[in-house]
């Protein structure tokens, strides 16, 4: 970046994005607080780019090296660590539900204007060039339906409810039962009138409910990226409680938002941008994270694993692009322009994240094998 009040060049050759830098003061928080305090500035208004993704993508490529020799020092502190009984830190369903809300209470107006028509907030598959994002979020919902081999028969269990997607595609599309649960009180009711307003109330329970606090067996089990936000000490009983909520037998799939496994160890003792300004308490788990939480449970064998992350960032850019056409009636909902900006820099931080392979996206089928 150039002097203040300036405008600067970063890049060699291509690809290259101009900066300008409107306070000193975005300096000193880069510096002092890494992506933390590069969104921090950018929400401010301290700086602007002429193409915000492409310069993320930039950083994340000079940050390279220095993110492989601290992932190379993670784990092996890691591996030394193991060695010593460790304290855990307990469980506090007030704090997740605080966490929570902090992101999908923000205002379901806002969601309406950033998402489809299907209200789906994860990653569409793009099956053909011309689909618009609500074809691409049918077509996840439709894929996840049929690695669960869903019928009329079936009970499912959804954890992570959201907006519904799920709950209304499986329950119109496939006619099975579905109890779906959030500890968002403003997706509760949202999905509440949701499902009544699609006539499906016979066949959709909405429960506002921790999903520590759930009960029954069920004969299948879905959770769309909802595993990111209950921290990787919860790992091992995120697994085993959802094991424990399906019938033998039964299949279990998880869409996940994912870090590369040898960035697991670093990534998540480690305060960035999305964990401290938009996901408190978050963190993205690894495929082997995940696999060996699944694997302490006893009852669960991976059966499935596809990738999906290569379909992300045109996610990412159809929502941006939804809440830049929709700028001002965001505003008329209350929103003053530094969230407008946070989001801005979230969605450009994930899509630059997705797009140099630093995180991707998969969707997981788990069998439950149980003696009795």
């Amino acid at each position: 970046m150039s002097d203040a009040h300036g405008e600067t060049k970063i890049g060699s050759g291509e690809p290259l994005v101009n900066v300008a830098v409107n306070n000193d003061r975005a300096y000193e928080e880069v510096l002092r607080s890494g992506s933390v305090g590069l969104g921090r500035s950018y929400v401010k208004g301290w700086w602007e780019c002429d193409d915000l993704t492409m310069l993320l993508r930039i950083l994340f490529r000079s940050l390279a090296p220095t993110t492989s020799l601290l992932d190379k020092y993670s784990k092996a502190r890691e591996q030394v660590a193991s060695l010593v009984p460790a304290s855990r830190r307990p469980a506090d369903p007030e704090r997740d539900r605080r966490n929570i809300r902090a992101h999908y209470d923000l205002s379901n107006e806002f969601f309406e204007l950033m998402l489809d028509e299907t209200m789906a907030y994860s990653c569409a598959i793009f099956e053909h060039d011309d689909w618009t994002l609500a074809d691409a979020s049918r077509a996840k919902l439709d894929r996840l339906c049929r690695r669960l081999r869903l019928s009329s028969d079936d009970h499912v269990l959804e954890i992570g409810t959201g907006w519904g997607s799920f709950a209304v595609h499986a329950a119109t599309h496939y006619g099975c039962r579905v109890t779906t649960t959030t500890i968002s009180d403003a997706q509760f009711d949202y999905v509440t009138k949701r499902v009544a307003n699609a006539g499906l109330s016979d066949i959709v329970t909405v429960l506002n409910c921790d999903y520590r606090e759930l009960s029954g067996r069920f004969d299948k089990l879905v959770s769309i990226e909802m595993i990111e936000a209950i921290g990787w000490r919860q790992f091992a009983t995120y697994f085993s409680k959802c094991a424990s909520l399906v019938s033998s037998n039964g299949l279990m799939a998880i869409q996940a938002i994912v870090i590369e496994d040898g960035s697991f160890a670093r990534s998540k003792h480690h305060d960035d941008f999305i964990n401290q300004m938009v996901f408190p308490g978050g963190c993205l788990p690894s495929v082997a994270a995940m696999t060996h939480a699944a694997n302490q449970s006893g009852e669960l064998r991976m059966v499935s694993l596809e990738d999906i992350g290569d379909h992300y960032p045109e996610t990412l850019r159809r929502w941006h692009q939804n809440l830049t056409e929709n700028a001002h009636v965001v505003a008329s909902l209350g929103f003053d322009g530094e969230v407008t900006r946070l989001w801005s820099m979230y969605l450009a931080y994930c899509e630059a994240g997705f797009l140099e392979r630093h995180i991707s996206d998969v969707q997981m089928v788990f069998a439950v094998s149980r003696n009795g």
